[in-house]
């Protein structure tokens, strides 16, 4: 199965930032929507992701701060200072078994989906295992007929 067949299936809705938007706006999308990335597009170019992973990490360095001295509020955050701007890209021909190995090889769990500099859309961990399972699922239906259609002359011998 190809990357592009996930994103046919999953559908087109993808949410985007500027690198400007506070963190809290970004979180309230996330939150809004439950959803786990948030695209970063600047002036029509992909220039990274905003996941719940960073978002977390941001949050750990502040209560870590927050021991020490004041830091600022989490609001006062840009999605810039906390994005990933150097995201694992995906490739729509790219077969979902070598996008299940980047996937654990890089400890991401997101990826935009760029044919050339146009993106595409986003392929979540989640998306990928909905698609294997339905994927199984579909396998299995077609073999349980085949057993049942299975020919009794054969079936002897």
């Amino acid at each position: 199965m190809k990357v592009s067949r996930i994103l046919e299936v999953k559908g087109n809705t993808l949410y985007t930032m500027s690198p400007e938007d506070s963190l809290a706006s970004a979180v309230q999308v996330m939150a809004e929507h439950d959803i786990g990335s948030i695209v970063v597009m600047s002036a029509g170019q992909l220039v990274g992701m905003l996941t719940f992973r960073e978002v977390i990490r941001v949050l750990a360095k502040r209560q870590a701060e927050n021991r020490t001295g004041p830091t600022p509020p989490v609001s006062e955050f840009t999605v810039a200072e906390v994005m990933n701007s150097n995201p694992t890209i995906a490739n729509p021909e790219m077969d979902v078994d070598a996008l299940r190995k980047m996937m654990v090889d890089s400890h991401e769990r997101y990826f935009p989906v760029m044919e050339g500099k146009v993106l595409l859309g986003v392929v979540s961990f989640h998306d990928i295992a909905r698609a294997v399972l339905d994927m199984q699922s579909f396998e299995n239906q077609l073999l349980k007929a085949y057993i049942r259609d299975w020919p009794e002359s054969s079936a002897a011998t």
